[in-house]
């Protein structure tokens, strides 16, 4: 039983016109995707999503999208990126799960989920990119999500492994709230996607002050899912 990670599917079964093709490198990459993760991934691993599952903007128009990720090996558990506009409520996007008998799909929200004698962690989190406003509102906020994750694992006694979707620093911007959740509970490894393209390049990998920082977006794995353990 192993765990995976990757980030940034952006599938658009759902939202046909909001097809990735327009994007350099994104080609058939739902296809690529299956094939890949199906190689790899068996049905008894676990996956992490990071953030920006679907294109949809309603959870009840998002069927297609979450059908073909059930039908992916593995139990998968999905946090929040920026676009996914179809997330709602816990108890909502629970229910959708059941009603549309999606058996493998998790919520990885303000709790954590156990494997092994590690705690999978997980919020969206933030990151003020050049040229965006500065928003300390949703900053605190996702502060806050990400410190509850946390410490429901460390209750449980268990090692917190914290995935992302923004990066917590991006070339001069720095999520310093989020830094600091980090660094209170000596979090060792960083997970985070958000990041594509010739931005890449810019994006923070390896070592920096005590962690290990890794970057699981999509298209720079390639659309393999990354082996975390």
């Amino acid at each position: 039983m192993s765990l995976f990670a990757i980030g940034d599917l952006h599938l658009s079964l759902s939202v046909p016109n909001k097809t990735m093709s327009v994007f350099k490198g994104w080609d058939n990459h739902m296809q690529i995707l299956e094939e890949n993760w199906n190689k790899l991934v068996s049905p008894e691993d676990t996956v992490v999503l990071m953030g920006d599952s679907s294109w949809a903007m309603r959870i009840d128009d998002a069927v297609e999208d979450f059908a073909f990720i059930d039908n992916l090996h593995g139990k998968k558990l999905i946090l929040k990126g920026n676009h996914d506009y179809w997330w709602t409520s816990m108890q909502k996007m629970n229910d959708f799960f059941e009603k549309n008998s999606f058996s493998t799909l998790n919520i990885l929200h303000m709790n954590h989920y156990q494997y092994e004698n590690y705690g999978i962690c997980g919020s969206r989190g933030w990151v003020n990119m050049e040229g965006e406003a500065h928003d300390e509102k949703v900053l605190k906020r996702e502060a806050m999500r990400l410190e509850a994750s946390i410490k429901s694992a460390v209750s449980a006694n268990l090692k917190p492994l914290v995935f992302l979707h923004y990066p917590p620093v991006f070339q001069s911007a720095c999520s310093y709230e989020i830094l600091d959740v980090l660094y209170k509970y000596n979090i060792t490894e960083c997970y985070y996607a958000h990041i594509h393209g010739y931005a890449c390049k810019n994006a923070i990998t390896g070592m920096s002050d005590n962690i290990n920082f890794t970057m699981l977006s999509s298209d720079y794995l390639q659309f393999v899912p990354k082996q975390i353990l």
